[in-house]
């Protein structure tokens, strides 16, 4: 074959593999879901109860800019703008709403937080397993007691007449206090009773994040003559500090939701003052008053400030410690 004749037999080989034409997304969920079409169903339920439960009622966020009119309607009520936020904010109610929210959940968050990762730890060095997994099911069952009955234990209680608690005052000689008519008490009383409550159950995926830790690690703190205290702050306290930012950025985010009932149940005329919050507000204002367009504008407020602190805490927790949700 002569120069410069290209023969058409051959094939030219220029050193780069073929293009593999790609696949559409459609065609790879096809052939996933044929594959994986069980998970897709389990999928399915959650999935459905978030669209119909979470998203399909966020349409009547609209009332939170319209004068609502049962006639009309949520549709066809006048629109009104930002009337009712501008409402919530010249309220005589609006510095003693922030304020009660804002401090009972920052109260929760200094004191019910780093409890539970305490207790995990605690826990985590105890030897004897009998008694480990005692104080486990005493820790965890009072998690298990409804809002309702744990609010009418704490009141019968704290009761000035018959409660154990002022039983044992009068016993050392103190005087009887009316804890549930003082509104200086509500703020403790609403944080320790949750906490007392709640600590076992919050305890328990720290648990499980320090048993993933390498035992490798303390084995080697020891010969080097460390005590337990510094194997906690060197070896378990890293390992499970991605865990601990995750559910502290969580928690910052629902900073401004108060637990309705527990508050709504421990609420009196007395303690009005330290227990009348945003979520009780919107209650009375909402269902009681029927003012449902100033009730949903409150509402919507709450949620924007979470979001806002939610957004924050995740970047804050990115930039400064290489750890987020997103």
């Amino acid at each position: 074959m002569r120069k410069g004749k290209k023969d058409k037999g051959t094939v030219q080989h220029t050193g780069q593999p073929a293009a593999v034409p790609q696949k559409s997304f459609g065609e790879r969920l096809r052939k996933d879901f044929k594959g994986n079409w069980t998970l897709y169903l389990m999928v399915l339920i959650p999935l459905a109860y978030l669209i119909i439960f979470c998203y399909i009622p966020m349409g009547g966020i609209q009332l939170a800019f319209k004068e609502y009119n049962v006639k009309k309607g949520i549709w066809g009520s006048p629109w009104v703008g930002f009337y009712n936020f501008q409402r919530f904010f010249r309220s005589y109610k609006f510095t003693m709403l922030l304020k009660n929210t804002i401090l009972i959940n920052v109260y929760s968050l200094v004191v019910g937080f780093p409890i539970p990762i305490i207790f995990a730890l605690l826990l985590n060095y105890l030897r004897q397993k009998r008694f480990k997994k005692t104080i486990q099911m005493m820790s965890y069952a009072p998690y298990f007691i409804s809002t309702v009955v744990m609010s009418g234990m704490i009141i019968i209680f704290l009761d000035p007449n018959t409660g154990v608690i002022n039983r044992i005052l009068q016993l050392f000689g103190m005087e009887a206090v009316n804890f549930m008519g003082e509104a200086k008490y509500f703020k403790s009383i609403y944080v320790w009773s949750s906490v007392w409550q709640g600590m076992g159950w919050a305890s328990i995926i720290y648990i499980a994040a320090l048993s993933g830790v390498d035992y490798q690690l303390h084995e080697a703190a020891i010969v080097d003559g460390a005590t337990k205290l510094q194997r906690i702050l060197h070896v378990d306290l890293p390992s499970i500090k991605p865990t601990i930012i995750m559910l502290l950025i969580l928690q910052i985010g629902s900073l401004m939701s108060v637990g309705f009932e527990k508050v709504f149940l421990l609420q009196n005329q007395l303690n009005m003052s330290a227990s009348d919050v945003l979520s009780t507000y919107v209650y009375r204002v909402g269902l009681v008053d029927n003012d449902y367009g100033y009730s949903t504008a409150v509402g919507l407020f709450n949620s924007l400030i979470n979001m806002i602190l939610l957004i924050t805490a995740n970047q804050l927790a990115k930039r400064t410690m290489n750890e987020s949700l997103w």
